[in-house]
């Protein structure tokens, strides 16, 4: 396994960063795919250690059709992190599902050259492809990677449907445009998709301030710094980046992995609430700046995913969420704020 070649897209951002560095960890050779070799240059000159691993391409436009033809020579698997993800859009068709469509029907026709070497494709689809968000199910429903998100193409990619909705559908049609892809042309490469919820964190790539970070983390931060009233969560599941970085590892090294779909999520749910009690009971400044809120209240149970598939078949395990608050929050208060 150690002359295995692995291909990473969203190689400068958060997940992709993660999953890199896991990658590495485990003495395998990267390509990172990034839309500038000087930010390579960057992470090299931070990782010495890695330059025999390391190695850089250059992709102008992630959503041309022909981008990767010459990214995936030589290689043995993708790992397909980066997507459009914009809630800024004036047409949600042509800034957010064409984009996401096209970046993976590139990375799969690339791959499914003659002269191609790639063995398997790991797809990081969002757990927005799997919930019916018209629905709230009852605490002990259980979505799986056998569940798909109802909503329509047509409606997604209506000029009247927020951002917000219209990103979940590029999600759902991007992954499923990759699915297809496998049913038309049988290529000679497995395909294994990963579809997570909310992800949160400590940052691996180069951050220079707090508007940098993810949207998530940003979300998390501003709590630390004083939000008030609290935020609201769409949603209570969530996993660490951490945990995610290793499902995408195991599941590309996972004999049998592939022609799956999983749910990658943490065993515990997570409010907004909590994140704030968690921060005033772990750090002395936070009691003088984080909201109250409701404190103490119990976090309302709802829906859950079969984040415990990857356990079962992977030995993946997932970080309590009092870890991954505590990380996060001491990162960016040691260097950033």
């Amino acid at each position: 396994m150690d002359t295995f070649y692995i291909l990473v897209t969203g190689a400068t951002r958060f997940i992709g960063t993660h999953v890199i560095d896991n990658l590495l960890h485990c003495g395998l050779k990267v390509c990172r795919a990034m839309c500038s070799l000087s930010k390579g240059e960057q992470m090299l000159t931070a990782q010495p250690q890695y330059a025999l691993q390391l190695d850089f391409v250059q992709i102008d436009n992630f959503a041309n059709l022909d981008v990767f033809d010459k990214a995936v020579e030589g290689v043995d698997a993708v790992i397909h992190v980066t997507s459009p993800c914009t809630y800024n859009t004036t047409n949600n068709k042509q800034e957010l599902i064409i984009p996401a469509i096209n970046s993976v029907k590139s990375i799969l026709s690339a791959s499914s050259k003659p002269e191609s070497t790639v063995k398997c494709i790991m797809l990081t689809s969002s757990f927005t492809s799997v919930i019916d968000i018209s629905k709230t199910p009852a605490p002990e429903f259980t979505y799986t990677g056998e569940h798909w998100n109802p909503l329509t193409y047509e409606e997604a990619a209506n000029p009247d449907t927020s951002a917000v909705v219209a990103y979940w559908g590029s999600k759902k049609f991007a992954e499923l445009a990759a699915w297809e892809f496998i049913k038309q042309h049988n290529p000679g490469f497995d395909l294994v998709t990963l579809c997570p919820p909310m992800t949160f964190g400590p940052v691996v790539h180069p951050v220079r301030s707090v508007a940098e970070l993810n949207e998530s983390n940003v979300t998390l931060w501003n709590i630390a710094a004083g939000a008030d009233p609290l935020p609201v969560s769409r949603v209570s599941a969530w996993i660490d980046v951490r945990d995610l970085a290793e499902a995408h590892v195991q599941a590309l090294l996972t004999p049998g992995a592939g022609g799956k779909r999983y749910v990658p999520a943490a065993n515990e749910q997570f409010s907004y609430q909590l994140a704030a009690d968690i921060m005033r009971e772990e750090f002395e400044w936070a009691k003088k700046t984080v909201s109250r809120g409701d404190e103490g209240a119990k976090v309302e149970p709802e829906y859950m995913l079969d984040g415990e598939a990857l356990t079962r078949e992977m030995g993946v395990t997932y970080r309590p969420f009092r870890d991954t608050v505590v990380d996060l929050v001491r990162q960016v208060k040691e260097t950033l704020e």
